[in-house]
């Protein structure tokens, strides 16, 4: 699988088709890309899916697209959690938000990524020193649309156990309404969830995804807050073996002890919590908003909270 830059004015002509057959197969606007009963209201409004943000953010840096992207157009060193925010507020947007917002935010995203392009400029797995790359490629973005989707069912699991298939199955094809917010195609899209797995492994094993100098530079500043160590013994534990050692995580007795008593306090608080105290913000608001009713300032104030704990796991070393 190798890298298609596409031109930007094409890229944009295809979101807007994506957005208006989205759209056209919208039930209820205010309800937006998923609603009340969905597969994926139902898995990503637990706060546990922030367990794997660590997981997700190395396996995209391990897409040379992606490292070089956020290296060479990103204030990412300097501004941590300014970048941590805007990356969530436009995530919630599309996943919770109405119809309108979620569109919103689907045009913010692209129109950033039709300015981010440049060049590799080191030999890096399947991509030699000079592969052009652009943000809006739609292999980068798939894989890391599917490091979304991947996290979330597998910290779900590491939780609480092994989830239905049907549900998994469920979720995957819920999902594919937030890959067309990115432009990328039905056909793009393994057709199952049993195939999308294959797509998984097949692309962690493969010398696409290659840990390359910029990944590692970004990789080193992610866990260097107080919360940091047991978010990175975590992360290690949901990582392939390759990818943990090339991006340096340690995964001696010390670390596996770690996660180990992590995710057995998580499980523990969550079997204890009722869900309604699990939800996300904006998960919340978007209940609020089909009954009519405004954003709560409870919720912000939960949603000010977790940006803060967010803090304590990535201050830059």
């Amino acid at each position: 699988m190798t890298g298609r830059v596409h031109p930007g004015g094409d890229r944009r002509a295809q979101l807007e088709a994506s957005l208006a057959r989205l759209r056209a197969d919208c039930e209820d606007p205010r309800a937006g890309i998923h609603g009340p009963g969905s597969a994926a209201w139902h898995l990503e409004r637990d706060a546990v899916i922030f367990m794997g943000g660590g997981r997700a953010v190395l396996l995209q840096l391990a897409h040379p697209f992606v490292a070089y992207a956020i290296a060479q157009h990103s204030r990412t060193r300097e501004d941590v959690m300014g970048r941590f925010q805007r990356t969530f507020d436009n995530v919630f947007a599309m996943s919770f938000g109405d119809l309108d917002h979620a569109f919103a935010a689907a045009r913010r995203v692209h129109n950033i990524h039709s300015r981010i392009t440049g060049t590799i400029d080191e030999d890096a797995g399947a991509f030699p020193a000079g592969t052009p790359y652009s943000a809006n490629d739609v292999d980068a973005q798939r894989w890391v649309y599917a490091t979304l989707i991947d996290t979330v069912v597998a910290v779900h699991e590491r939780v609480r156990g092994p989830l239905p298939l049907a549900l998994k199955e469920a979720y995957y094809r819920d999902s594919w309404s937030f890959a067309r917010l990115f432009a990328i195609p039905d056909d793009a899209l393994p057709p199952s969830w049993g195939a999308f797995q294959a797509y998984v492994a097949r692309t962690l094993a493969s010398p696409v995804l290659t840990v390359t100098r910029p990944a590692r530079e970004l990789g080193g500043f992610l866990f260097g807050g107080a919360l940091g160590g047991a978010v990175a013994a975590v992360t290690a534990s949901l990582l392939p073996a390759r990818l943990r050692a090339d991006f340096g995580l340690a995964w001696g007795l010390r670390e596996r002890a770690l996660a180990g008593a992590t995710v057995a306090a998580v499980r523990a608080a969550t079997a204890l919590t009722p869900q309604a105290a699990r939800d996300l913000p904006a998960y919340r608001d978007a209940r609020r908003r089909l009954r009519g009713l405004p954003p709560s300032k409870v919720s912000q104030w939960l949603d000010a909270r977790l940006t803060a704990l967010a803090g304590q796991v990535s201050r830059p070393r």
